[in-house]
């Protein structure tokens, strides 16, 4: 299939297939951007929005999908700020890993504006053909990178929170809470009732995998959505947050040991969960450790500038 079109959310199926397959036999090259849980959360959340900006191609090999690119293209954001270069997502399988100079040949006559990509830091074949089409590493990423990390589900320490603070699903909670839940952990998302119906239709999402802990005033102080792959008996915390008032609290870490036992009801034998890893970012990765995970695999972003722009005139001397 050699066409470029607008992604849809059956692309977004096809894409979360390919996932699973890598994921079976090489995880460390599912790009943070590719993997099951990642792919329903950006779509679900964003298609409404952000949709007419993104384009995808598709490579089969009979009637499966081998590969494919996801670009999105400069856009306004709804708070008027400007994004002036693409980005791609992309996974290649690595049966078919020469793929990838299709890929990255399709997304350079996308636009030529400045052009990134998240590659893993695994993929010692995809790294020399991004470099040999000119990409580098992107400056701006050095203290921005993202880590995946791991643990297994065999033994999980009982969760303890606080007196009056309870564990709530979103099922239980209602829309409105889980939005809220994320909107008062990310003060500068534009996540919304649009948002959260697009994430609760996107596959594989559960609401009673979409795991809050309330407090005793009734505020939703933190809240984790967890994406069951069934197939690799894997579970992904995606996203994961905390009301700024109720940080330090130890309900981070609570919350985290109660959607490992459920993704572990649910069959998951596994969890994965990504951060930002540079040292400049300890937080999120301590509270991690914390519970258990290991660093298991890491990005690098590539850019390519584009091509030169001619000067703006004002009609002035």
């Amino acid at each position: 299939m050699d066409d470029s079109a607008l992604v849809s959310a059956s692309d977004v199926r096809l894409m979360q297939g390919l996932a699973q397959r890598v994921t079976a036999v090489r995880p460390d090259l599912v790009n943070s951007d590719a993997s099951v849980g990642e792919l329903a959360w950006i779509w679900g959340k964003g298609h409404a929005s952000t949709g007419p900006s993104w384009r995808r191609r598709l490579w089969f090999a009979g009637d499966d999908l081998v590969a494919w690119g996801w670009v999105t293209l400069p856009r306004h954001l709804p708070s008027g700020k400007h994004i002036a270069h693409a980005s791609l997502a992309y996974q290649v399988h690595p049966d078919h890993a020469k793929l990838v100079d299709e890929v990255i040949t399709w997304y350079d006559g996308e636009t030529a504006v400045d052009r990134t990509v998240i590659a893993q830091a695994a993929d010692d074949f995809g790294l020399e053909r991004w470099g040999a089409h000119g990409y580098v590493t992107d400056p701006a990423s050095l203290g921005d990178w993202t880590q995946l990390n791991v643990r297994e589900l065999d033994d999980i320490e009982k969760p303890v929170l606080s007196a009056g603070f309870r564990f709530r699903t979103a099922d239980e909670a209602g829309p409105h809470a889980a939005v809220q839940a994320h909107v008062d952990a990310w003060s500068s998302t534009t996540y919304n009732a649009a948002s959260y119906d697009g994430v609760r239709q996107t596959w594989p999402y559960r609401g009673d995998l979409h795991v809050l802990v309330e407090a005793p005033d009734g505020t939703m102080a933190a809240s984790a959505i967890i994406w069951l792959d069934e197939v690799n008996k894997t579970a992904e915390f995606e996203p994961v947050g905390t009301h700024p008032d109720y940080r330090r609290r130890g309900l981070g870490r609570a919350l985290l040991l109660h959607g490992m036992g459920l993704a572990r009801e649910a069959g998951a034998g596994q969890m994965t969960v990504a951060c930002l890893g540079a040292p400049e970012h300890p937080s999120a990765r301590a509270l991690y450790y914390g519970v258990g995970f290991r660093k298991f695999s890491q990005d690098i972003a590539l850019i390519k500038p584009g091509a030169a722009q001619p000067p703006t005139h004002t009609g002035r001397p």
